[in-house]
C-alpha cells in the first residue's frame, strides 16, 4: 500500500511530503507512547498516532520511520512540519481516531510489523 493509498482510506490529508505519496508502506504501528514504537518498528512502516509533538519527528528520524499519520483531527505544528520536510518525513491526518484507522488499514491488506529483535 502506498502512503497516498492510506490517505485515500483514511479520508486524510497530507502535511507535507505529498510529492511522495507512492512511497510503499508494508506494515503499520499505531502508538502514542514513544517507547512502544521502538520496540515495535520494522522496515517501512506507516506510524499513526495522537502524539502531537517533536518527539514523535525525532523518535521517527532514529527508528527510520518516513511516514507519520496522526489520528482524531490532531494537526503537527508549523515547527513539526519544517522538522518533518528536512528529515523527508511524510505527514498526514485523519479525524478516525486510532483504533477505526488501524481497522480500515488491516482490512485493507496493511499488517502489523511484529516486534524488533532485542539482542
Amino acid at each position: 500500500m502506498t502512503v497516498a493509498e492510506a490517505v485515500s482510506l483514511l479520508e486524510g490529508q497530507f502535511f507535507c511530503g505529498k510529492e511522495n505519496g507512492d512511497m510503499e508502506v508494508l506494515s503499520a504501528c499505531g502508538a502514542d507512547l514513544m517507547s512502544d514504537v521502538m520496540a515495535f518498528v520494522k522496515e517501512r512502516v506507516l506510524l499513526l498516532t495522537g502524539l502531537v509533538n517533536p518527539q514523535v519527528i525525532r523518535t521517527a528520524e532514529l527508528l527510520d520511520i518516513h511516514a507519520i499519520f496522526f489520528v482524531r483531527g490532531k494537526a503537527p505544528s508549523v515547527d513539526m512540519i519544517d522538522m518533518a520536510i528536512e528529515s523527508e518525513i511524510i505527514l498526514c491526518g485523519t479525524k478516525l481516531p486510532m483504533y477505526v484507522s488501524c481497522g480500515k488499514l488491516y482490512q485493507a491488506g496493511l499488517t502489523q510489523g511484529g516486534t524488533r529483535q532485542i539482542q
